[in-house]
């Protein structure tokens, strides 16, 4: 295995955290304390051409890797997780998912706004009574001459609140389950679409989340996202990218963790000696090291196992590596960033460190794009899927 990274991956990786330490870093304690979404973001982030990382240039994207995007989202993690978490929302969730899925008309049409920064992308999936269970989603979409007809509501919809484009879901044939789902790109502007409410959170404050509603929204049936009743396919494919990249936020998270932990761990004193003398926080400094790395390097191995998949690749290993990946990292960040709260003692419980605000953003990569309980199952029936396969032939 070749663990370098090529010229490219690695001009992404140093032009993201300088430009996060630059551009997000002061605003930091603004973006948390009053759950601020800056205005100009996505514009900022066209700026240093983050937005198309995996889309072709002729839509004004790089044509990079999903390592390249993981490697975006890790960087911009360290300074400002909730942020990247809205960034990956666009540029993965909503514009990569329309840029392999949707036709020439619709990729001309909505991908080069979302990559110049001009439009704001989201991903409406998740259901109130839909999380985990992401099949059984009740949102209706019908058919009405050149039209769709949407009647449902999301919720937990990062960029929600601000969001010009959404790639949604909806069940065109009920009585088919997951196979009469289809995805359908909306526009804020359509009769029928509104944001319900905002939703509180108490980490990731800065990306906006939100309930969003459709009464009888009015869909151009020309925006139906690959075929009818085929929606499922553009899901699932989409799950396993995603799972990726948010892990790979979750490394950044931990990486933070363990910078800030390192560096108080020599400065703070006690009993005439830096702390980081002592035997049992270098315990701890050991082991978040090393699980930040193992996570790293899954990530990484699952992002690359992500573009062999598109040049043939089995895809039910993508499908396991990709839980894997976000299983371990996502839990992984919990116990790193809580052990960077541990190590800061008192002040690590206090706003004014900054440790506190990743150990509270790091908890929402063990709930979302499935949680850990959910990932688990996936891994298990992916790893017995064969075996069950040659049982029912013998």
């Amino acid at each position: 295995m070749d663990f370098q990274l090529t010229d490219e991956q690695r001009m992404i990786r140093e032009t993201v955290y300088k430009w996060s330490v630059q551009e997000l870093g002061p605003l930091q304690e603004k973006i948390d304390e009053e759950d601020w979404f800056p205005p100009d973001f996505f514009q900022k982030c066209a700026d240093i051409g983050i937005l198309g990382i995996t889309m072709d240039e002729k839509y004004g994207g790089l044509g990079g890797d999903v390592l390249m995007q993981a490697l975006a989202i890790e960087e911009m993690s360290r300074i400002c997780p909730a942020l990247a978490m809205s960034y990956g929302a666009h540029s993965n969730l909503c514009a990569n998912n329309i840029h392999k899925n949707a036709n020439e008309m619709l990729k001309e049409k909505y991908l080069p706004p979302l990559i110049r920064g001009e439009k704001i992308g989201a991903l409406g999936l998740t259901e109130p009574n839909a999380g985990s269970d992401a099949m059984s989603l009740r949102t209706r979409a019908v058919k009405k001459g050149d039209k769709y007809i949407l009647n449902g509501s999301k919720i937990f919809i990062t960029n929600g609140p601000v969001a010009d484009t959404l790639l949604v879901y909806a069940k065109t044939e009920p009585d088919l389950g997951a196979k009469g789902i289809s995805a359908f790109i909306v526009e804020k502007e359509y009769p029928g679409f509104a944001v319900s409410r905002k939703l509180k959170k108490v980490g990731m404050r800065g990306s906006p989340t939100a309930e969003l509603v459709f009464d009888n929204c009015e869909v151009p049936a020309e925006n139906l996202v690959g075929q009818e009743n085929m929606g499922v396919h553009v899901m699932t494919s989409g799950l396993d990218i995603e799972r990726i990249v948010l892990a790979a936020g979750s490394v950044g998270m931990a990486q933070q963790a363990l910078d800030y932990s390192i560096r108080y761990a020599v400065e703070r004193e006690q009993f005439g000696q830096p702390i980081a003398n002592f035997q049992m926080i270098q315990q701890k400094l050991a082991d978040m090291y090393a699980r930040t790395e193992a996570a790293r390097l899954l990530v990484y191995r699952a992002a690359t196992v992500a573009q062999s998949s598109k040049r043939g690749g089995k895809g039910t290993e993508l499908t396991r590596q990709a839980a894997a990946a976000i299983l371990f990292a996502g839990e992984m960040a919990t116990w790193v960033c809580d052990q960077g709260v541990q190590i800061h003692g008192g002040y690590g419980y206090c706003l004014e460190f900054p440790v506190q605000k990743l150990w509270r953003d790091a908890k929402l990569y063990e709930i979302g794009a499935g949680t850990s309980e959910v990932r688990r199952m996936i891994i298990a029936r992916e790893l017995t899927r064969e075996e069950f396969a040659r049982k029912a032939q013998r």
